[in-house]
């Protein structure tokens, strides 16, 4: 899953402490992050029983809406989605709202009805980034309190990625975003991702979940489907032999590449 992955080692439950971040390169994170017990205040737009994010108690017109459970995401011509899943459990963690050259990262986490977590999760947030040589700073958005963050590609260097950590407590429960691409430094596009973000709906749902564990996340029917189709078409393309003619151009393709390494590193000796 990548960069900023807290699920890449195997738990029982994902916290609301451990964001994820989908990228090409990974950095080495503490198994666990401590989150003070003390209560603390809910962080939240003022308008957002308006505006969203929405609790689905909220009177408010959903429109066209992709059932995740916990989550519903409105149809928004030009959004993609991609989902996040561990490994070992097929387990679904969270969903990538890709738009243009941006992309926003969501999951929704329980909560007590009268505190909320985000104040919490900032702050290890900003520690995190610290012991990994990152950089992190507070701004005040319409959202509210959003995390504006440099993290290094790789451990103790550059170059670095700009990543935008956003959160928003509700009614018994906590919606994180991590903001990616363009959006990290253009204000458009960043409002953009607001948009979408506030255009989500989460459903606690009445059956009990431990404050700051991941509310469950399921597949609809339709693209679970369309999943399992496209994996059954990728296993008997890689069970068919190939012809002459893509073998040599595999082969075309294995010469670059080492051609390439080579040259990365330092020619040949």
């Amino acid at each position: 899953m990548g960069l900023f992955d807290f699920f890449k080692r195997e738990e029982p439950r994902a916290k609301a402490d451990r964001l994820v971040l989908d990228d090409e390169e990974e950095l080495e994170v503490e198994d666990e992050l401590e989150v003070e017990e003390g209560l603390r205040d809910k962080e939240a737009p003022e308008d957002r029983e308006e505006n969203g994010p929405f609790d689905e108690a909220d009177d408010h017109e959903a429109g066209n809406v992709i059932d995740f459970g916990a989550i519903r995401i409105p149809v928004v011509e030009g959004l993609g989605l991609r989902l996040e899943v561990q490994e070992k459990t097929k387990r679904l963690v969270a969903i990538a709202l890709d738009y243009g050259e941006s992309s926003v990262q969501v999951q929704a986490f329980a909560t007590p009805r009268s505190s909320g977590l985000w104040a919490s999760v900032r702050e290890q947030l900003v520690e995190q980034l610290a012991k990994q040589g990152g950089t992190a700073e507070e701004r005040e958005t319409d959202l509210g309190t959003v995390l504006h963050a440099k993290v290094p590609v790789i451990a103790g260097g550059k170059p670095e990625r700009r990543v935008e950590f956003i959160g928003v407590d509700g009614p018994r429960w906590f919606l994180r975003g991590v903001i990616t691409g363009q959006a990290t430094v253009d204000d458009e596009a960043r409002d953009k991702l607001y948009e979408i973000f506030r255009g989500l709906t989460v459903v606690r749902g009445a059956h009990p979940v431990p404050p700051r564990d991941l509310l469950p996340l399921q597949v609809p029917e339709a693209m679970a489907q369309q999943m399992a189709a496209a994996q059954a078409a990728a296993q008997q393309q890689q069970a068919t032999p190939p012809t002459p003619e893509q073998r040599t151009a595999q082969l075309a393709q294995q010469k670059v590449r080492e051609q390439l390494l080579k040259q990365q590193n330092g020619g040949e000796k």
